[in-house]
């Protein structure tokens, strides 16, 4: 491989010129080695922020940070694989119900999650609640559950894209985060390393979401499924609703018990009608003609939940732990609730407990918080309108803060805009 002077390509991407393959390959990997500093790579990480990728260098600049670790293969299965990646949000539960989903239908789902931090949470903070259930496995762990049960969601091994964990902790630190060619190389190149033949992206917007603009996550969504095809994997993303949260609860084990609703044909009609919707482009992807919502009202879902859990350690049947200490914020008038602010819900859990601060903290299984009227429902002055969950006591002060001015409460009602707002694709 060639060697470059890291300064010289620095200066490059700041005086908006273009890395060659060759610069991009050199870098990512001496980086990763240790050959770059840390000071040089977040100097061309804000070169980047706000000079930009073009296409061709997203592309080569993902391939490279594949190129530092394995690449995991499914070939030997005997289901199509298929993916479901999300950028975040609150109440965000629908990987829990998706993945055992699709997989009734067919598919196999190699689902690798990740843990929350600030006020959004961690598909492997929440199924951790679940006694027993274990996170980590090894590639034909995964390799046999996904045959023989078709759904597996665990924790990414630290050989998949190694250069992304290195340079997402320094864009961390350096307020160069809110790159879109850089999110979209640290989202694809784990997806494209896990191997899955076809991903469906929910790319969410609003309040509650990492993009706060209509416009940055459709132009994430459209960069992350160039990345894809360009890739050769089959990617569709849904611009998804966030400005309220999902559902009706925020936190680890209240999540899961409200997705086990879902499962058992229940459960909030957003939560459903997003899962379906999901569902249904990830089995167009994987070439399967199911129809999803009969498969969920038929049972068959919860049966593959209740394989998956087991499969990895879980008691499907254990009861989920419960807060010990509770409080009620009540409606503050008579009317319609015409908004919620899923920043303002996602903060309150976190405070609850129910996320982290930094990497590593622990979570609490059970912190979090529920509401108990949606976007359009009539509620009286008086009424139990939020519930906080903590075991931490202190915690309450600051939970309840965060939910001050957090609904709107109207004299008429206000429909809750669509949940997918809009469908991107290569073609």
């Amino acid at each position: 491989m060639s060697t470059f002077d890291a300064v010289e390509l620095i200066r490059t991407k700041r005086d908006g010129g273009r890395l060659t393959d060759a610069a991009i390959d050199w870098l990512i990997r001496a980086y990763t080695d240790g050959r770059v500093s840390d000071e040089q790579m977040a100097a061309m990480a804000m070169a980047i922020f706000f000079r930009g990728l073009d296409g061709a260098e997203l592309s080569r600049w993902t391939n490279a940070m594949i190129a530092t670790g394995e690449r995991m293969d499914f070939s030997s299965l005997s289901r199509p694989t298929v993916d479901k990646h999300s950028t975040g949000g609150v109440g965000d539960k629908i990987t829990l119900p998706l993945a055992p989903l699709v997989a009734a239908c067919g598919a196999a789902v190699p689902q690798l999650s990740g843990r929350g931090l600030g006020h959004t949470g961690g598909t492997l903070d929440k199924l951790e609640a679940i006694p027993g259930w274990r996170a980590s496995l090894t590639n034909a762990e995964m390799l046999a559950q996904l045959e023989s049960v078709g759904a597996v969601i665990c924790a990414a091994g630290s050989g998949l894209a190694p250069a992304d964990k290195k340079l997402y902790a320094l864009r961390d630190v350096t307020a160069t985060v809110e790159s879109i060619p850089m999110i979209s190389a640290s989202i694809m190149s784990k997806k494209i390393a896990e191997g899955t033949s076809s991903l469906v992206l929910d790319v969410k917007t609003g309040a509650g979401a990492f993009m706060k603009t209509f416009d940055d996550s459709r132009a994430l969504a459209e960069t992350m499924v160039g990345i894809g095809t360009a890739a050769g994997v089959n990617t569709v993303a849904l611009i998804t609703d966030m400005d309220a949260p999902l559902g009706r609860s925020a936190g680890n084990g209240l999540e899961v018990a409200e997705s086990i609703e879902v499962l058992a044909g229940g459960g909030p009609a957003d939560v459903v009608e997003l899962t379906v919707a999901l569902a249904r482009e990830m089995l167009a992807c994987a070439g399967i003609d199911t129809d999803p919502a009969a498969v969920l009202a038929s049972g068959g879902a919860m049966d593959t939940w209740r394989a998956m859990i087991r499969a990895q350690g879980g008691d499907p049947e254990a009861p989920l732990p419960v807060a010990r200490h509770t409080e009620v914020v009540a409606a503050p008038a008579d009317g319609y609730l015409t908004g919620m602010d899923a920043m303002a819900v996602g903060l309150a859990a976190w405070r609850l407990g129910a996320g982290r601060a930094t990497q590593g903290d622990p979570v609490q299984a059970a912190a979090g918080v529920t509401w108990h009227a949606g976007i359009g429902d009539q509620v009286r002055a008086g009424q139990p309108l939020f519930t906080l969950h903590t075991d931490t006591p202190k915690r309450m002060e600051r939970g309840l803060e965060a939910l001050v001015g957090a609904v709107t409460v109207a004299d008429a009602p206000v429909e809750r805009r669509p949940l997918v707002l809009e469908r991107i694709s290569a073609g």
